[in-house]
């Protein structure tokens, strides 16, 4: 009867520790923690957390002559029918984007209904930098907005 009650244990920590470890796909998201940022007359700025319980949340803004002109909190999710990347800009509703495409370099959003953007884009490039891209119609014509990004320091 011990070893009964013993190897159940043992199957039930395995479980446990199986399923409190994070996603394969959520951990090729992993290189996104950190703080990246812009340089030139419009600073564009997001700080990631890194990735821990199947989450990474995300905080963003764009400074223009001292001042914010645009903020947005940000999550990047697993839920139970796929990992989201979730927008909440300048306190407005949240929409969510379903992961579509990620490796080790890259990672695409896309939520076909939302106006605009119906696609994010988060790309790693050879030096190390960030490319953050949104893109998609908008008003019957194709758009696409890029923010070239460096890692920083964390203030």
């Amino acid at each position: 009867m011990n070893r009964f009650i013993l190897a159940c244990c043992c199957v039930v920590l395995l479980w446990a520790g199986t399923y409190a470890q994070d996603a394969p796909e959520m951990a090729k998201l992993a290189w996104i923690a950190g703080c990246w940022k812009s340089e030139g007359p419009v600073q564009t700025e997001e700080q990631w957390t890194k990735l821990a319980g199947q989450s990474m949340l995300g905080v963003g803004r764009t400074i223009k002559e001292g001042k914010t002109i645009f903020y947005e909190f940000l999550q990047i999710r697993e839920q139970n029918d796929g990992i989201f990347y979730i927008a909440q800009p300048n306190g407005e509703k949240a929409t969510a984007f379903k992961l579509v495409k990620v490796n080790a370099t890259q990672a695409i959003f896309e939520n076909p209904q939302h106006d605009f953007p119906q696609r994010i884009i988060y790309q790693r490039l050879v030096d190390g930098s960030l490319l953050a891209a949104i893109e998609g119609e908008e008003k019957g014509k194709s758009k696409r907005i890029e923010f070239a990004m460096k890692r920083a320091r964390c203030d």
